[in-house]
């Protein structure tokens, strides 16, 4: 490696100052001393005046005059000026800004090129580095700017030997101003000349002859010494404009002859020594385009020598104004594409069998689009995504800047009944439901669900993409791992757990001073408080940052935090149905020094952080939220934090990627976000709000995003409405709530169900009356989504097993109970096409004006909000509070936290807290066991009878049938 590392450096042009206007003559002054200019040390304004003069008296009566130099310079100039403060009237804040990567002390065209821009009112930055800067240097600073969303134009400045085509296709495209990439030429070669940047040198060649009255057509033009991207263009440019090109090398043997046919000479290249004046015809134009020259470093061509037509040094200046057009050009690109735009979206076909394959073998038989096809179809930028493998990627959370004033589409909810273990389907329909919507009736549609938990996934549910013909795909990266962000969940919740334990110990076995010694710590003889103790010292009223200055109780106050064990309410986590979790003794190690207590494992996905992930709308709020999450309290009954322990900052770097929602598709390619896992029984069971929010910009007004909510509309549909849309601000548009004839067979008073066991006849025949009785539970449904002012579409997912008459029934009595409509669906069997009843009820349903309210104030006290829930949604009579619960009802409300809103942890099975009671129980008494609250997500979550926050395995759990194929790797028995 080189002892010289390259020197960059990076500076915004000068703002102009109002009142001083700068004028285009004094753009390029004289050199200090280098002689870099064209034949001397004059500036390339002054070099030209000089030729000017001096080619006057030479000039045949047939020459053409030389251009107005300065006035097609300000002509481009203005008019790029002009265009962008047009652009400018809708977005004041935008300037587009052109990066220079210069190798070498080429000061002149730096000089141009800065006031060019600032005449115009582009921003520039140079990046210089050393003149012998090799290769992979250059490359290194070409693929930063690539990334730097706030330049949108690169031009290069160095050797012509340096111009390697490595380095030229290093450019992205879109940022090449000089028109240099394989990209850009082939557009211009092709006709797309709108499309692509040309190159301002070729360009002002053009420009310069046909000003000067120079008409092209029929011309021969002699191109010599020129390479690459310039020759090509010269000459595409020259033929259009009807001329017969020529190209040629200087050391071509019938290079004279050339010379003496040509009506117009270009110097690609320096002209050799050898090479007499005498060669070129008087009268004819010549233009030197060598980069030696564009440079201000090579002597030029002497003006007025036989007749020669002295217009040619007009091109470097030229040159550097068209560039700054292309750059406002650049510019306006990258403001359309910030816009919102109709989707170009290529739905995939299916090819629906009969019977219906199973799940994994109809994922497997569509391929996918890749990810990055997917997301320039719907409008996202190539910086917005991040890409894992084939068929996902993250999606970055600047989006919502840049769309930020983009109207937002509709806003639809999938909620369902009671289920059966078994499921009813509610991922299914909302998939089936964007299947018809987009690939179907042409309507932008994106789906939002939620992240599967490994726990079910190898317990007893299987996968959780969907189903049938209306699944997300590839369904095995759905359900295994994703891109990791419930990882990230158990290993920050972790972190804390182990902080809080850590902490117990070391104050239980460190004197006051030890112990704040060794949280503030001399470094290199500079002893100081860290960003999060700062905060701390603040929270506590000490307004003091020298460590030194502290008393000696005011060091013991900011030392401990005295946790009172009997409190702590953050419990370790793992994705996995582990039930000899569920209560664990920790600390028995001697090392321990009888620090041991006991505690618990919950599943990862229950953890407060996945309910911030899930509730959250910016890195900045989830920081906020994350530190104030209360683990326990301390003796004196005051809660400690997370920010308290000093572990946030940590936190949010575990979770920075995690944030960011997943990008995935349908089987019909459409798109879906995966983000965010909370259990609807034990946390509040819905996808991101942020998820929800990128995706309501992205299929813009008109456009529709289907969410799902977790299990029956008492749990997952109340927790949307009275949590999730309280954190968001969003205005949910329609209720999809799905039923099955299952279910209601179930809920008139059919046999049980169980996951694993063959359904009895009365399931897989024909009964109205069970049917009948079994509708009082949608029925309560309904009437649960009616307390919110928000319509209610039915959509009873189909079996095979049921009948015409059936589904009839169900659709009949749900009408009557309320429901805007209800509509039989088949997207299982046949995809998206299934479903397009659904989606013009859904459509229909949405036109009509929301009256949405929230259930009950959250300044309320929290047992009357409890209340509120226990009797107007589940229709219990009362509620019945355990001791510990009331307690800790008090000491959230002592602290302060007795205005947030309330999340249930209660069975899934029952509307009741018994998983037996079926159809719509009454008169029962809601017993609370216990209430724990998730203070940075922001609700109390009380414990509904022994509701557990770990599932268990059952006897033959779903990994009996997952296998990997060694020979494909391809996974087995999923789902």
């Amino acid at each position: 490696m080189s002892a010289r590392l390259p020197f960059v450096l990076r500076r915004l042009a000068r703002p102009q100052h109002p009142g001083s206007p700068r004028r285009l003559p004094s753009l390029c002054r004289a050199s200090s001393g280098r002689g870099s200019g064209c034949g001397g040390g004059e500036g390339l304004l002054g070099q030209q005046r000089l030729r000017d003069t001096q080619a006057g008296s030479s000039r045949g009566p047939g020459s053409p005059a030389p251009p107005a130099r300065d006035s097609i310079v300000r002509e481009v100039i203005q008019n790029s000026k002009e265009v962008l403060s047009l652009l400018q009237e809708k977005t004041p804040t935008f300037k587009p800004v052109l990066a220079i990567i210069q190798a070498g002390d080429d000061n002149l065209m730096q000089e141009v090129n800065q006031n060019l821009a600032e005449e115009a009112g582009l921003n520039i930055t140079h990046i210089c580095l050393p003149a012998e800067s090799g290769e992979d240097e250059i490359i290194d600073e070409i693929l930063k700017i690539n990334e730097d969303s706030r330049v949108h134009g690169l031009a290069l400045q160095i050797a012509e030997t340096s111009f390697s085509n490595k380095i030229l296709n290093a450019l992205k495209p879109e940022k090449d101003v000089d028109g240099l990439t394989d990209v850009n030429l082939g557009k211009l070669v092709r006709g797309d000349a709108h499309e692509c940047f040309i190159s301002p040198v070729a360009r002002a060649v053009i420009e310069l002859l046909e000003k000067s009255g120079v008409s092209l057509d029929g011309k021969k033009i002699l191109v010599i010494g020129a390479h690459g991207s310039l020759e090509a263009t010269l000459q595409c440019l020259f033929q259009r404009k009807g001329s017969m090109t020529m190209s040629s090398q200087w050391k071509t043997p019938q290079l004279q002859g050339k010379l003496q046919e040509a009506d117009i000479v270009i110097l690609g290249s320096p002209k050799p020594e050898e090479i007499p004046l005498s060669w070129i015809q008087p009268g004819t134009t010549v233009f030197n385009c060598s980069h030696d020259f564009l440079s201000g470093k090579a002597a030029c061509i002497s003006s007025g020598v036989h007749g020669i037509s002295p217009i040619a040094e007009d091109v470097s200046l030229l040159a550097a104004a068209l560039r700054v057009q292309n750059m406002v050009s650049s510019g306006r690109r990258w403001l359309r594409e910030q816009q919102h735009r109709r989707w170009r979206l290529h739905c995939l076909k299916l090819q629906p069998l009969s019977p219906v394959p199973s799940d994994i073998e109809i994922s497997r038989a569509q391929t996918p689009k890749a990810v990055e096809i997917l997301a320039k179809e719907i409008g996202l930028l190539a910086d917005e995504i991040e890409i894992y493998g084939k068929s996902k990627a993250k999606v970055r959370l600047s989006l919502l800047k840049r769309l930020k004033d983009q109207a937002d589409g509709k806003y639809v909810l999938v909620a369902g009944i009671t289920p059966t273990p078994l499921g009813e389907g509610k991922s299914t329909v909302t998939i089936g439901l964007v299947q018809a919507l987009t690939a179907h009736l042409n309507v932008n549609s994106f789906a939002c669900l939620r992240q599967p938990s490994q726990g079910p996934t190898f317990g007893v549910k299987g996968g959780a993409a969907g189903g049938g013909y209306a699944q997300v795909i590839p369904m095995e990266e759905f359900n295994l791992h994703l891109t990791g962000d419930i990882h990230a969940i158990t290993a920050a919740n972790n972190l804390l757990a182990a902080a809080i334990d850590a902490r117990i110990l070391h104050e239980n076995t460190q004197t006051d001073k030890a112990l704040y010694n060794r949280l503030v710590p001399s470094v290199n003889g500079v002893r100081e408080f860290s960003k999060i103790q700062l905060a701390r010292l603040k929270r506590l009223g000490i307004n003091k940052t020298d460590p030194s200055a502290l008393t000696e109780e005011e060091m013991r106050k900011f030392a401990r935090l005295d946790i009172d064990p009997s409190t702590i309410t953050w419990q370790r986590v793992v994705d996995t149905n582990d039930r000899f979790l569920r209560k664990i003794t920790i600390g028995q190690a001697n090392t321990e020094k009888g620090c041991s207590r006991q505690a618990q494992f919950d599943i990862a996905v229950a953890s407060e952080i996945m309910a911030v992930l899930a509730l959250t709308d910016s890195l900045s709020d989830m920081k906020e939220r994350l530190g104030r999450m209360v683990v326990a309290s301390d003796r004196n009954g005051q809660p400690v934090t997370a920010d308290d322990l000093g572990v946030t900052g940590a936190l949010t770097v575990l979770m920075k990627d995690a944030i960011k929602p997943n990008l995935m598709q349908t089987l019909e390619g459409t798109p879906v976000f995966v983000h965010a896992g909370p259990f609807a029984n034990i946390a509040h069971g819905n996808s991101s709000v942020l998820a929800d929010k990128i995706a309501l910009k992205l299929v813009g007004e008109g456009g529709f995003v289907v969410t799902e909510a977790g299990f029956g509309a008492d749990i997952g549909m109340e927790k949307f409405f009275n949590i999730k849309c309280r954190a968001s601000g969003l205005v949910p548009s329609v209720v999809v709530l799905v039923a099955t004839v299952r279910a209601l067979k179930m809920h008139g008073g059919g046999p049980s169900v169980t996951a694993g066991v063959p359904l009895r006849k009365e399931y897989t025949e024909e009964n109205l009356q069970l049917v009948a009785d079994g509708c009082c539970n949608l029925e309560k449904q309904i009437q649960i989504a009616q307390l919110f002012g928000v319509p209610v579409v039915v959509a009873l997912n189909v079996f095979k097993t049921d009948t015409r008459a059936e589904i009839d029934l169900v659709c009949e009595l749900a009408k009557r109970a309320g429901a805007f409509n209800a509509v039989p669906c088949y997207h299982w069997s046949i995809g998206g096409k299934g479903s397009v009843d659904l989606a013009w009820a859904v459509r229909e349903a949405a036109s009509k004006e929301s009256r949405f309210q929230f259930l009950y104030d959250v300044q309320l006290p929290i047992v009357e909000k409890i209340r509120t829930i226990a009797q107007s949604v589940y229709g219990a009579k009362d509620i019945e509070l355990s001791p510990e619960a009331q307690s800790k009802i008090d000491r959230y409300t002592e602290q302060g936290f007795g205005n947030l809103p309330i999340c249930m942890a209660k069975t899934h099975l029952s509307l009741s807290h018994q998983p037996d009671k079926k159809g719509v129980p009454k008169g029962f008494i809601l017993p609370i066991s216990d209430v724990r609250a998730s203070i940075g997500a922001g609700f109390i979550y009380p414990l509904v009878g022994t509701m557990s926050t770990m599932p268990g395995l059952p006897t033959r759990p779903c990994f009996y049938d997952i296998d990997l194929d060694t020979e494909t790797e391809q996974v087995k028995g999923l789902f």
